[in-house]
């Protein structure tokens, strides 16, 4: 699978160049979901790699959702960029339009990231039939409740929609695609108590991407009947989030297409990206040249400035191939001339140390906020280099 990778890259180009392009060029649509009203697609695409979004922007109907459902910041992160990416193997940037997801709302969504209920906790709770939506697995409460979450773990942490427009002849929007992400947890987190201690059940990768094609294969059926979904192009993609503790985001490990006039799965994409974090244990024993590139670049870094806190890396993988790779410096400084002599002799070493095949974003920052911004991309001979003010 081609993946292309999304990056900060372009903010920068755009500040160091300084020649922004200017965005009054716009075309007017109808979008009609519910009501008409007037829209607006702007004419210029910043890249290839990103996709033109209607004005204006219409939030999500389970905007927010996100923040309390997954673990960490990253995730929250790549979660969206990484469905977007996927998104690109069915629905071009150059064809399609975002928007938000607009077909399953809150409530729906709250109802199927729930447990499935016996009879029996049915009646209890005064529920119909027809309301026993979760996707997630029974808890039948016998036994003691370490017991019962390491048998029935929560799998599922999250759904996410995100919407693909055309325009149409007569100038206006219509659905064309949609894309379905399900976050995956690789941790189990229970209480024994309200408010007690936080114990934790790490769950099996082979498990987590197995229950997750179970939960799908039920979503793809539940799409079908979802209005407006029934009959346009539907992705499934499965998301395993990382642990609360991780420093880097999780990662996206399949998907799987129905066409227009499908909704049984036919069979799964597997997805080979990776994140590792730059200098640990598992990236030099999974990538040992590209570790040996970072740990040179940051020991000539210590050795002529001793007045920063640490170098860090975050390396997403796509397979074997480092496709990105953000180092973040924060560092002590006393004026704008030493955070500028700074950043000279940091681009120096990105130039010495790293292949050129190898893309690049580093970001200086002090108490003060960001310093300065480096973006080298792959195969680039010169570095795009802004200093803020």
């Amino acid at each position: 699978m081609n993946k292309k990778i999304f990056s900060a890259a372009l903010a920068a180009i755009l500040l160091v160049s300084g020649c922004a392009p200017k965005l009054e060029k716009k075309e007017e649509v109808i979008r009609g979901d519910g009501k008409q009203e007037k829209a607006i697609i702007p004419n210029y695409q910043v890249s290839e790699n990103f996709y033109r979004t209607i004005i204006p922007f219409k939030p999500g109907k389970a905007r927010g959702m996100v923040v309390s459902n997954l673990n960490t910041r990253y995730d929250i992160v790549e979660f969206e960029t990484g469905l977007m990416r996927i998104a690109q193997d069915n629905f071009s940037p150059k064809n399609y339009l975002f928007q938000e997801g607009q077909m399953l709302d809150g409530d729906v969504i709250k109802a199927w990231l729930k447990r499935k209920y016996t009879d029996e906790q049915l009646k209890k709770k005064e529920l119909k039939p027809e309301e026993n939506l979760g996707l997630n697995p029974i808890d039948d409460e016998k036994g003691s409740v370490e017991q019962r979450n390491k048998k029935s773990p929560i799998y599922l942490s999250h759904i996410m929609e995100h919407d693909y427009l055309t325009k149409t002849e007569n100038n206006s929007l219509q659905l064309s695609g949609a894309v379905i992400g399900l976050a995956l947890n690789s941790v189990h987190y229970y209480t024994k108590e309200k408010y007690g201690a936080v114990y934790e059940n790490k769950l099996a990768d082979e498990v987590v991407e197995q229950e997750g094609k179970k939960i799908a294969e039920e979503v793809a059926k539940r799409v079908r009947q979802t209005k407006g979904l029934k009959d346009v192009p539907v992705t499934i993609a499965l998301f395993k989030q990382a642990p609360k503790n991780s420093v880097v985001p999780g990662n996206f490990i399949a998907y799987t297409h129905l066409d227009a006039d499908e909704s049984d799965i036919r069979g799964w994409e597997k997805v080979k990206e990776k994140y590792y974090l730059f200098p640990s244990p598992e990236a030099e024993k999974d990538h040992r040249d590209d570790m040996t590139y970072f740990l040179n670049f940051k020991q000539d870094l210590e050795k002529e400035f001793k007045n920063y806190n640490g170098v860090v890396g975050t390396a997403l993988y796509n397979g074997e191939e480092l496709v990105d790779l953000k180092i973040k410096i924060p560092i002590q400084f006393y004026g704008k001339a030493e955070a500028i002599g700074f950043t000279q002799y940091v681009t120096g070493l990105v130039m010495d140390h790293f292949p050129a095949y190898i893309p690049i974003e580093l970001t200086i920052s002090s108490v003060n906020g960001p310093e300065a911004l480096i973006v080298k991309k792959a195969n680039e001979k010169e570095p795009q280099v802004h200093i803020y003010e």
